[in-house]
């Protein structure tokens, strides 16, 4: 395979890309578009490498993203990590099935929880998910976890009232009025 010098496009030219490297807010950006002015001046790509502190791959590959989206590909885009396993139609579902909440004799459970949701999903449409990323498909469909206060089973309502607390109020008047000024 031979090897093909890249051009750069011709809508720009080094003193543009310096001036752009000098209003620059990303540090990476401003490098890149240093080193690729260097190459519109005239230099090598060797001396552009060396600009940059990179490897002559990496400018080809920055004089690639620069021709293709301009100033804008030099700068490091977030990494698009992996695909959701459940689609729309799924999330639909999902959320119907929790706010409906479990039926006991046909569920098994009496109140959902990650795991129990995970598991209706397997079974329903054979996607697997972990625990945590149940809580963040949960959480990005908007649902939150809420759990009752705790009371204890033989607890009466009406003994609570005799076993509170009152407490004198924190502020009283003094009695001799202060001299105002």
């Amino acid at each position: 395979m031979g090897r093909h010098a890249v051009g750069l496009r011709s809508d720009f030219d080094g003193k543009a890309l310096r001036r752009l490297a000098r209003v620059s807010k990303d540090a990476s950006q401003a490098r890149r578009l240093l080193a690729l002015a260097a190459v519109y001046d005239g230099a090598s790509r060797s001396e552009a490498a060396r600009i940059g502190d990179v490897s002559l791959q990496t400018v080809r590959d920055w004089a690639l993203r620069f021709n293709q989206r301009g100033p804008d590909g030099l700068i490091d885009g977030k990494a698009p990590g992996n695909a959701s396993k459940l689609n729309d139609a799924q999330r639909r579902a999902l959320k119907a099935v929790v706010e409906a909440g479990p039926i006991p004799a046909i569920h098994g459970v009496v109140r959902w929880r990650l795991i129990d949701l995970a598991q209706w999903l397997s079974d329903e449409f054979g996607v697997s998910l972990s625990e945590t990323t149940m809580s963040r498909e949960m959480r990005a469909l908007g649902l939150r976890k809420l759990s009752a206060r705790p009371r204890h089973h033989a607890q009466n309502e009406f003994a609570v009232e005799a076993f509170k607390k009152t407490s004198p109020p924190r502020w009283r008047l003094s009695a001799r009025k202060s001299a105002t000024a």
